[in-house]
């Protein structure tokens, strides 16, 4: 496992980081009751989502509907994780039910789950042990693309390159491109045709 990072930098495209705008980021979440009266804000469909949240630099959950943009959430900045999170209503009470570190933008390690843990707490909420979903996300060295990680596959998908066993994402201008599982298929049968 690797030391943690002070931070991720924004690494998705030039343009969604445009759709910043001052005063617009995810809302600050510190307490029970902050996160009670954010959500009642929420329409039921949003409700029904897992939300965008960003933990930013100082520490603090940032939760915005999940058609929200990570960049936006964080308002631009860098973040110590981001993904999204669900959470589900217990004995009068809202529990996490599912939080992931899916967030193309920033392409958290999976070792960023300490500030997550510290964020729900911090909020009042009693995180699980780890992200109930965990994205691996590598860069390429040879071409330089953004791959997900299936299955322990650390192959390419775009060149068929052997992908590091650490985290190396943070490269400014870095775009995430995903492809599926059948991309990838097509992509060796094509190469090795």
């Amino acid at each position: 496992m690797h030391a943690p990072r002070p931070g991720y930098r924004y690494v998705g495209p030039t343009e969604l980081r445009g759709l910043v705008r001052p005063g617009k980021e995810g809302a600050r979440i510190r307490s029970a009751s902050d996160f009670t009266r954010w959500l009642s804000a929420r329409g039921v469909e949003e409700r029904a989502e897992p939300f965008t949240f960003v933990v930013d630099i100082e520490g603090a959950l940032r939760l915005a509907p999940r058609r929200s943009e990570h960049v936006v959430c964080a308002g631009g900045e860098s973040v110590l994780s981001a993904g999204e999170v669900s959470f589900r209503e217990e004995c009068g009470r809202w529990v996490v039910d599912e939080v992931s570190n899916q967030s193309t933008g920033y392409c958290p390690d999976v070792d960023s789950w300490p500030a997550v843990a510290d964020a729900l707490d911090r909020a009042g909420f009693e995180p699980p042990d780890g992200f109930t979903h965990q994205v691996v996300f590598r860069r390429c060295v040879s071409c330089q693309q953004v791959n997900v990680v299936r299955e322990d596959d650390f192959v390419c998908v775009f060149c068929d390159e052997a992908l590091p066993s650490g985290w190396n994402i943070d490269q400014e201008g870095c775009q995430v491109v995903t492809a599926t599982d059948d991309f990838r298929r097509s992509r060796r049968s094509t190469s090795s045709g």
